[in-house]
């Protein structure tokens, strides 16, 4: 997969795991990476399939209808790609923070769904449910922030909730961070982000 990978200055952080939005690269997020945890080694990916020319890491059918075979087929191939890059660049893999937004949220949480604690925490911005159906393995020990919009053109409330439950009755800790610029990320919801993953443990 293309991607980025830029090692850290500081140890004792995750490595940052970024995954865009709809029409968004692997460079995307890594401003905001380095604002949520200064130091921290990251590896920034590219969506594999293109959709009128815009990357994403799955395909759709339509605004919000996911193609889950493709959804499926593409979380085992970031997976296996996130074991080469670990191989290849020599981080834990045991201490990964997901950072996602809006496309990139749903792969991340699809990843976390169907690997478990393939990630130690999770930041997904304006998420939504990736997968019904399916029974999540035990997501305990990983903690996970979701910034949602109470205004999201895209994504209603009951959407957030609903996936804060699913992950939540896996195990996981949930924090959920409401906003009100629709499907934007805002100052104040990064910030809450970057405050939420200081407090997360790391540990080797």
């Amino acid at each position: 997969m293309i991607h980025i990978f830029r090692e850290g200055s500081d140890s004792t952080k995750p490595t940052l795991v970024l995954f865009h939005g709809t029409g968004g690269d692997e460079h995307d997020l890594i401003p905001l990476a380095e604002m949520l945890s200064p130091g921290s080694s990251v590896l920034g990916i590219r969506g594999s399939v293109l959709e009128n020319g815009m990357p994403r890491f799955f395909r759709r059918l339509a605004e919000g209808v996911f193609d889950e075979a493709d959804l499926i087929a593409r979380t085992h191939e970031v997976k296996a790609f996130l074991d080469e890059a670990a191989v290849k660049y020599g981080f834990d893999s045991s201490r990964l923070a997901a950072v996602g937004y809006s496309n990139g949220a749903n792969i991340a949480g699809s990843l976390l769904l169907h690997y478990g604690n393939v990630f130690s925490s999770a930041v997904l911005l304006h998420p939504m449910v990736p997968l019904r159906g399916l029974t999540p393995p035990s997501l305990s020990g990983v903690s996970v922030f979701i910034g949602a919009g109470v205004n999201d053109p895209l994504i209603s409330k009951a959407e957030t909730e609903e996936l804060r439950e699913l992950l939540a009755g896996a195990g996981a800790d949930v924090t959920v961070q409401w906003s009100n610029q629709g499907h934007r990320v805002s100052a104040a919801e990064a910030e809450a982000a970057k405050n939420w993953l200081d407090r997360q443990s790391f540990e080797a």
